[in-house]
């Protein structure tokens, strides 16, 4: 942010929730964590609210009560994490594909995108065995058939960041910039 001081720009970055979102594997939590904690900010993480709320984990929910009953109630964990103070919003991967989420963290939030390849998606998510929606079938298909599917919606985030392979500060750093040109260009 060219035209502001060091404070003023920290500042107007923290200004509004950022809530990640992509697929699985994107880097969502830890690339959010360490962006919190490089600008001062609160974490948040909505499938672990979810968990809290529910009382068991998000496998056990789909396995319990089915999809569509998990995205009910992420929708009301969301808007209820939206009301809180500014702060980076770790979305879970189907969150951004329902529209009433989505409008929620469109007027509530700044929404960026961790996009990444296939490989580094395949490579990150095959390290836990938690993951409710790879456990149905070939796990590479289906990853496949995501990117098909969610890519062109999570495109309408308002941001784009690449998740790459090495050390999340880059993608983090990455953020941050992208943000600051951001505000700079709604402060024209």
């Amino acid at each position: 942010m060219t035209n502001l001081n060091t404070h003023e720009a920290s500042a107007v970055l923290r200004s509004r929730t950022v809530a990640l979102i992509g697929l699985m594997g994107a880097g969502k939590t830890t690339v959010g964590r360490r962006l919190a904690a490089a600008l001062g900010m609160a974490f948040t993480d909505a499938d672990a609210e979810i968990e809290a709320a529910a009382g068991c984990s998000v496998s056990d929910i789909f396995e319990r009560h089915g999809e569509a009953e998990f995205r009910r109630g992420e929708t009301l964990v969301i808007e209820r994490l939206l009301r809180s103070p500014p702060h980076i919003l770790a979305t879970g991967g189907g969150a951004f594909m329902n529209p009433e989420t989505q409008a929620l963290i469109k007027r509530q939030a700044i929404s960026v995108w961790l996009r990444a390849d296939l490989d580094l998606l395949m490579k990150r998510v095959t390290r836990r065995d938690t993951r409710p929606l790879l456990q149905t079938g070939n796990p590479r298909q289906i990853m496949e058939r995501l990117i098909t599917e969610r890519y062109p919606t999570y495109c309408k985030a308002d941001i784009i960041i690449d998740s790459v392979e090495g050390a999340h500060d880059i993608v983090v750093r990455a953020i941050i910039d992208a943000l600051s040109a951001y505000y700079e260009e709604r402060q024209k």
